[in-house]
């Protein structure tokens, strides 16, 4: 989820009638002031990640041409257009989307028709509807999907339904990097109470995501992590779901269980300050609806 965008995202829910509960404190504390911050810095071989403020791009440098992953904005897609030039001087032939969610995913439409958009089928059906506002997807799969470019292998994996219903994970080689968002960053509490997630699904994701083999791992959001941060994250979310799941169960509010379930082992990951009361929250919530 974005910190850049929360506002509007507020706004949106608001008119399909649904509340985020988080103080807006937090949400100011996390909005950039300025100008976005941007930059293209390398990570090993010819894997180089994007960023803009919060959020955080995947892009490869193949024999012939440069693949990109999620556009996150239309004033992102530009600026990588003149700094691609400028660094690479290489046409960009393939952007591959993470997700659908707008704030990793919109502005696609600004790299042309000279460029092959591959994402998964269930993404194609949200640009259709106009749910997601990017660019059209001309190549989509439903499970699995390899393909090789320059020398490079790009392997493709569906993660299921958890966070979203069209999220996929990203593993280059030779250098065995995975490109993974909004699923598990390196030591960070998810955003907020877990909007628009599947709890349950999430876990699934996650250790779909524990499957595959790589040793360097991108977040959408945070630092650059391994495949051990993944484990780590899951670990998380099951021992809150397990605490929160304890308190209901005793006949705590969500107010006591704010109180009681302080994850304190987890004081030094980022987001800790703004994101632990919504994480209990949030959880408490989804698992009173099930």
């Amino acid at each position: 989820m974005s910190h850049q965008t929360s506002k509007i995202f507020l706004c949106t829910l608001a008119i399909i009638g649904f509340v985020v509960m988080v103080p807006i404190s937090e949400a100011q504390a996390q909005r950039p002031s300025g100008p976005p911050k941007r930059s293209i810095k390398k990570v090993t071989g010819d894997i180089y990640r994007y960023q803009n403020n919060f959020h955080f791009g995947m892009l490869v440098e193949t024999k012939d041409s440069i693949v990109v992953t999620d556009p996150i904005n239309a004033g992102v897609v530009k600026w990588l257009r003149g700094e691609i030039k400028k660094r690479f001087n290489k046409p960009v032939s393939h952007a591959i989307y993470s997700h659908s969610h707008g704030d990793h995913n919109t502005g696609g439409e600004e790299w042309g028709k000279e460029v092959e958009v591959i994402a998964h089928e269930k993404l194609r059906a949200e640009v259709l509807s106009g749910k997601a506002r990017t660019g059209y997807p001309t190549q989509v799969f439903q499970d699995e999907m390899v393909f090789r470019l320059g020398g490079k292998t790009f392997e493709l994996k569906y993660l299921g339904i958890g966070h979203g219903t069209d999220l996929i994970a990203m593993v280059v080689r030779p250098e065995n990097v995975a490109f993974i968002v909004d699923l598990a960053s390196k030591n960070r509490l998810p955003f907020r109470n877990f909007p628009r997630t599947d709890i349950d699904g999430l876990i699934n994701q996650v250790k779909t995501a524990e499957s595959l083999k790589f040793k360097t791992l991108i977040p959408g959001h945070g630092g650059v992590g391994t495949h051990a941060h993944l484990k780590s994250f899951r670990i998380y979310i099951e021992t809150l779901r397990s605490r929160v799941a304890a308190g209901l169960k005793a006949g705590k509010s969500a107010g006591d269980l704010v109180k009681s379930v302080t994850m304190s082992e987890y004081k030094n990951w980022d987001g800790y300050k703004f994101f632990r009361a919504a994480n209990v929250k949030g959880m408490a919530a989804w698992l009173q609806k099930k």
